[in-house]
């Protein structure tokens, strides 16, 4: 059903939701989705960086006494 959908159809769509919302909430809007996809990336990199962080700790800690017949 949505392989049918091609230019024309896009632009008709984004018309109708121009003119129920109007260009001032549809701006805030599109706004809020950009906020929300840095948000998400950050969230991304902070947790692999977190996870790298915690490899790195995970690595430090061995024993003395193993180090040693290494």
């Amino acid at each position: 059903m949505l392989n049918n959908i091609g230019i024309p159809g896009l632009l008709l769509i984004a018309v109708v939701v121009l003119v129920l919302f109007g260009r001032g909430k549809v701006s805030s809007l599109m706004g809020e989705v950009g906020k929300g996809i840095t948000a998400f990336k950050k969230g991304v990199n902070d947790g692999s960086q977190e996870i790298e962080d915690t490899a790195t700790a995970a690595r430090d800690v061995t024993p003395e006494e193993d180090k040693d017949r290494a």
